[in-house]
């Protein structure tokens, strides 16, 4: 009850329609302040997912050392139009992985020794710690599931007849990456996403290299770090991983300077 100019007067009760609808507003209310701070999230878009693909295949070496890329064949390769993918390839040469030419085209940058030695140096770096904490985090369900792809790894090699490097490449990447998300580092993953998006075009000439000079067993690498890696072994692990990661760059290396020796005899 309340008092208004000398006369007693009943609050009526609310009802439960009104105390739903002043409820409603209270909230809509605080929903209007909290937006007012947040920028809207969108659903992921067509520049999103040429981006992605575009990142997929440079990191699976898709693409070639040295080759030249235009927006409208790749719009036409994607199904899509020239201006999420102008947009995703301004992203992908910000990230060192493909550079600009005059021509409004760009390219897989070339294979040098300056290039190769540098991707080789920030890789043992970023890769080698990543691994050294990995080894002291990993259980046995991880064990297990890098063994399982060392065993897919044995059933492809097995198949000798049928040279899959497709299936290669993603085998060695999910090996690789299954172990680095272990690390407990949310800062060295996209490092090392970044690294790989520069240096898998070389990975692969590299395969390629390896068939052509006969080495058919490349898992013998991969083993050495499981057997560091279910041991705990930190310092073996990491020296296993240099000595992996480090082969196709040595091998490119000595085919480039073999090269520069003919073209100079």
């Amino acid at each position: 009850m309340i008092t208004l100019f000398g006369f007693n007067f009943v609050r009526k009760p609310k009802t439960g329609q009104e105390r739903d609808s002043m409820q409603k507003a209270a909230i809509e209310k605080n929903n209007e302040a909290i937006a007012a701070q947040l920028a809207p999230v969108g659903r992921e878009t067509v520049q999103d997912r040429v981006y992605s693909e575009l990142r997929r295949a440079l990191i699976g070496g898709l693409f070639e050392p040295s080759q030249v890329l235009t927006i409208r064949g790749l719009a036409d390769a994607l199904v899509t139009s020239t201006m999420p993918v102008r947009e995703a390839l301004g992203r992908l040469i910000t990230e060192k992985a493909l550079e600009a030419l005059p021509n409004r085209s760009v390219r897989v940058p070339p294979i040098t020794l300056e290039r190769l030695d540098d991707l080789l140096r920030a890789r043992i770096l970023i890769e080698g710690e990543a691994i050294a904490l990995a080894a002291a985090r990993m259980g046995s369900r991880q064990i297990a599931t890098i063994e399982t792809i060392l065993g897919e790894w044995d059933e492809m090699r097995a198949l000798k007849h049928k040279k899959d490097v497709d299936r290669e490449v993603t085998l060695n990447q999910s090996f690789h990456f299954e172990i680095y998300r272990c690390c407990g580092s949310a800062v060295l993953i996209p490092m090392i996403e970044s690294l790989w998006l520069q240096s898998g075009p070389c990975i692969r000439v590299a395969i390629y290299a390896f068939s052509e000079a006969g080495e058919v067993d490349t898992a013998h690498y991969h083993r050495r770090i499981v057997t560091a890696l279910a041991t705990q072994d930190a310092q073996a692990a990491r020296e296993s991983l240099v000595a992996d990661i480090s082969r196709p760059f040595t091998f490119l290396r000595s085919k480039l300077q073999a090269a520069a020796a003919k073209d100079q005899t």
